[in-house]
């Protein structure tokens, strides 16, 4: 891990930079988000978050000309089919609005008694912007849609993200307790694994 000092985010999301950096702290890389740089926000056109991740990546490394990490996450909804899915952060149309979010997801779901849902994150790491194998990791966090919102922490849909076996949702944990056990943090936990025991 001596060549990546500096990691440049594909966000421009300020609670997901802030999780990734707490993450990333342990191998000392010094996280930065993609507008520092002044890079735009790139459309995400793609059906899978993979493709959307590696997207963002490869756009953030090429105007940056460092090695940069896509993120691609979403919350996928069972009763209605995975949705919103790779829509989440547009989930009710633009600009982007958790709240505008959020409310189109709870009335999608009045009718519906099956409120199963998981959070999924795709993170996608390029040494260069036509990184020909780039680090792909994965995780996902289960939980279900309540309707009614408990908590000030988080960002997106964490108010409604209710987790049983805790007894509270992803918005009433402190960031630790979000970060140890979300989708992000799974994710990032592999690539910090990876990033220990690879040279890269």
């Amino acid at each position: 891990m001596d060549s990546v000092q500096k990691l440049v985010i594909a966000s421009n999301n300020a609670g997901k930079i802030a999780e990734i950096s707490t993450l990333l702290a342990p191998l000392a890389i010094e996280v930065v988000s993609q507008s520092a740089f002044n890079v735009s926000e790139i459309a995400e056109p793609f059906v899978t978050f993979v493709e959307n991740a590696l997207a963002k990546a490869r756009h953030a490394s090429r105007c940056s000309g460092l090695p940069a990490l896509g993120d691609d996450s979403g919350i996928c909804v069972a009763a209605l089919n995975g949705a919103p899915g790779v829509h989440s952060a547009r989930y009710a149309g633009e600009p982007k609005s958790d709240a505008r979010n959020n409310l189109k997801l709870i009335e999608s779901l009045q009718n519906q008694t099956d409120r199963r849902a998981f959070y999924y994150c795709v993170i996608v790491l390029v040494r260069h912007a036509d990184d020909p194998q780039p680090i792909i990791v994965d995780g996902s966090w289960h939980g279900e849609v309540i309707a009614q919102p408990r908590g000030t922490g988080g960002f997106g849909y964490d108010p409604y993200f209710f987790l049983p076996e805790l007894d509270k949702t992803a918005a009433e944990l402190t960031a630790e307790q979000k970060n140890q056990i979300s989708h992000r943090g799974t994710a990032l936990g592999k690539l910090v694994a990876i990033l220990r025991t690879e040279s890269y």
